[in-house]
């Protein structure tokens, strides 16, 4: 056995995770004060809920937020874990700092929507909603959560066969139907306009958070040879959290035998592991290759819409007939 690689303690990966939740829920407030707010656009989630309060009663959106957040908070503990909690109650905590801060902001200067121009409100939209998308998809990638309909979302995706952005879908469109018979308009052509400006911010938002979510999910494959395979596979269980299996190899000049390490991961880890091969055997060959999908254990569940009914016993008549030929 080699000296073992001992991978570096994961808190600077913890500290990038932190850091990823609040830029992504800086981003969605700002968009919200300062792209749907000003013109009273309707959107999904939980924020969509605070504000439909906020345009019926004058309560900030961020009270409403934060108090919903409470009671789901504890759905998610029980079904998604602690640590995905952990990271969504500071999301929810971050989220309401900073509606109330952009809101300070937003009354100090009335006229910031004017970014755009207060006429703009199909740009708003559309540019808002690109953004909102970016921020929930930098909360999700990094194990957090947006609070709220994302909960609701993450629990779904974990038993269904419905992506992030499709669950989501679900959810906010009854919100944003909900705003034509709540919010207060001065016609019925002014309500469906804004109900057609919050499903042109739905569809946006899903599109750009699957884009966002399903790219970084995409899975790698390698094939290591290296005579410190028991150094790399190490490295691999303990540092990256990922199975390992060793193939026996026979060099056809050389006639030497070695072992092939192979294993599967995230594309994000593909430049940590590299890094961590550069270390141990700089002389190591490594082949790497796109993956279609991956299913099992850390990775995506299988998720069949249809059960095929299996008839062990005619499998074992016909491979009994196989044979006999």
């Amino acid at each position: 056995m080699g000296k073992r690689f001992i991978p570096r303690p994961s808190i600077i990966s913890e500290i990038k995770n932190y850091l990823m939740i609040t830029l992504g829920l800086t981003l969605y407030a700002f968009t919200w004060k300062f792209f749907m707010a000003p013109f009273k656009f309707v959107t999904g989630g939980i924020t969509g809920i605070g504000g439909i309060v906020e345009y019926t009663t004058g309560i900030p959106m961020q009270y409403t937020y934060f108090a919903i957040n409470i009671v789901l908070i504890i759905i998610a503990i029980q079904q998604l874990g602690w640590k995905f909690c952990v990271k969504t109650i500071y999301a929810i905590v971050v989220m309401t700092l900073a509606l109330e801060m952009f809101d300070l902001i937003f009354q100090t200067v009335p006229t910031a929507y004017q970014i755009l121009g207060p006429d703009k409100q199909l740009e708003a939209c559309i540019v808002g909603s690109i953004f909102i998308g970016m921020g929930i998809a930098f909360c999700f990638l990094s194990n957090g959560s947006t609070g709220g309909v994302d909960i609701i979302a993450a629990i779904v995706n974990k038993y269904k066969d419905i992506s992030f952005g499709r669950a989501m879908l679900y959810v906010d469109a009854c919100i944003i139907l909900s705003s034509f018979f709540v919010i207060p308009s001065e016609s019925v052509s002014m309500s469906v306009q804004k109900i057609f400006y919050g499903f042109i911010n739905l569809v946006i938002v899903n599109v750009s958070l699957d884009y966002m979510v399903n790219s970084n999910r995409q899975a790698v494959q390698f094939f290591i040879f290296s005579s410190k395979y028991d150094e790399i596979a190490y490295y691999i269980t303990r540092g990256l959290k990922r199975g390992v299996t060793l193939l026996d190899s026979v060099g056809y000049y050389s006639g030497k035998e070695g072992k092939v390490v192979t294993t599967i991961a995230r594309a994000t880890q593909a430049n940590q592991l590299l890094s961590a091969i550069k270390q141990i055997d700089p002389n190591a060959l490594v082949s790497q290759s796109k993956v279609m999908a991956v299913y099992g254990l850390g990775f995506d569940r299988i998720k069949a819409k249809k059960k095929v009914v299996i008839d062990n016993a005619a499998v074992v008549d016909r491979a009994k007939e196989e044979e006999v030929k």
